[in-house]
């Protein structure tokens, strides 16, 4: 069982960083977007680009010019940003508005929550919150504690350089979701295949469309299974408990949602993180020794980080006018998160990391309806990984300088290409 579980946690880094050296979520052969539509997307090492804080600090609200005739507007302020997410009524995120461009079908629409207005949303997501409650949750520690020392135990076990990308970002999330759903162990290699696969969405649109009609076909063969015989995960607690509400296809989507919101994003945050603690000798000592200094760490590094740069466009349904900005009907909205994040509103020197900082309310998550389900779900991850990783590692370092690390360009979910380091 262990030999197997290494050639698949081996075979999903491979899968991983190679989808990741080809396209992923690089929107940069997307050369007929404007610079100012993404700017957003840009970075400077761990810090969105000077450009982002002087919009935000002139127009929070800015017109784009984007072609084929589309009237859109970047959000980058913090109140405008929630005032637009938290307006679920006014704005919609349904995939029809999709469908037509760039050879969308309704047949590609992969369901969940991220791409359904109310009714339909607030329906789904009543089924979906009870089983992402910390109660329901809770039972997930355990295993949780168990993947990251098996990943820790691994790394121990490596001669020379270990990507830790590779070797503890990406399992973590991976293997923890795979538990979340009640996914069998034999199915687990094509289980972390699509969750990995369908992030292409952003990168080349027919693989994407393609990866996400894949990944929807073999999850309706797994909640053929669960409707079959439900087990304790989270697909057959939705059968036994909501089983004539939800048919076949919502159930599948819900779980592509799953993947999608729980997978890169907390591998990024994972990797980025150890990152933070690397460069910072004093924030390390801090979360290797102080258990009280962990909560405020993560908040803090979710503000800062928010690897979720741009929220899912929205597409007004009305005329609106939102901070003195006169949003028509039919107009898209893209919310910079990482530029909300970084406003002064929320304290003081927000664009620095601060592990002493009061935990804000911050967007790392999104706002509003489409606010992420799973976000006390990343938060046990995080919380539980960054002092195990220290504590088990207190002379970790990078094998690299730093200037020699490579992020994802243009990427809706920012991250790192890999994270070499030496454990003793």
């Amino acid at each position: 069982m262990q030999t197997l579980r290494s050639r698949i946690i081996a075979w999903l880094g491979r899968k991983y960083f190679a989808r990741k050296q080809k396209k992923g979520f690089d929107l940069s052969t997307m050369s007929f977007l404007p610079d100012a539509a993404l700017m957003p997307l840009k970075r400077d090492g761990l810090d969105p680009v000077s450009e982002l804080a002087k919009t935000r600090e002139t127009e929070p609200i800015t017109k784009l010019s984007l072609p084929f005739g589309m009237n859109a507007w970047l959000v980058t302020g913090y109140d405008e940003a929630k005032a637009v997410l938290g307006k679920g009524n006014s704005f919609s995120s349904d995939f029809t508005n999709l469908i037509g461009s760039a050879g969308v079908t309704a047949e590609q629409n992969p369901g969940g929550l991220g791409f359904a207005d109310p009714p339909v949303h607030t329906r789904l997501r009543k089924l979906l919150t009870p089983e992402f409650t910390m109660r329901r949750l809770n039972r997930l520690t355990p295993r949780i504690d168990e993947i990251i020392d098996e990943q820790l135990d691994a790394i121990a076990k490596s001669d020379g350089p270990v990507d830790l990308a590779e070797a503890f970002a990406l399992p973590i999330p991976s293997l923890t979701i795979c538990e979340l759903l009640g996914v069998p162990y034999e199915d687990r290699d094509d289980f972390q295949r699509l969750s990995t696969a369908r992030f292409d969405l952003f990168g080349g649109t027919g693989a994407s469309l393609g990866a996400i009609t894949e990944s929807l076909e073999y999850l309706l063969e797994i909640v053929k299974k669960q409707r079959e015989e439900p087990g304790d995960g989270l697909l057959g607690m939705l059968v036994k408990e909501h089983g004539d509400e939800i048919d076949d296809r919502e159930l599948a989507g819900l779980a592509d949602g799953v993947l999608t919101g729980g997978l890169e994003t907390t591998a990024s945050m994972l990797a980025l993180g150890a990152l933070v603690l690397l460069r910072d000798p004093d924030t390390f000592a801090r979360i290797r020794d102080d258990d009280e200094a962990i909560d405020r760490f993560v908040e803090e590094l979710l503000r800062y980080l928010t690897v979720v740069q741009v929220a899912f466009p929205r597409f007004a349904k009305e005329d609106m006018e939102i901070a003195g900005t006169q949003i028509s009907s039919g107009d898209i909205v893209l919310v910079s998160l990482s530029g909300a994040n970084r406003d002064d509103v929320l304290g003081t020197d927000m664009e620095n990391f601060d592990p002493t900082r009061k935990a804000s309310s911050h967007l790392a998550f999104g706002y509003g309806i489409h606010r992420c389900i799973g976000a006390e779900l990343a938060r046990m991850e995080l919380r539980a990984a960054y002092p195990a990783l220290v504590r088990r590692f207190p002379n970790l370092r990078l094998a690299v300088a730093p200037e020699d690390l490579t992020f994802r360009k243009l990427s809706i979910v920012y991250g790192v290409d890999s994270l070499p380091v030496l454990v003793d």
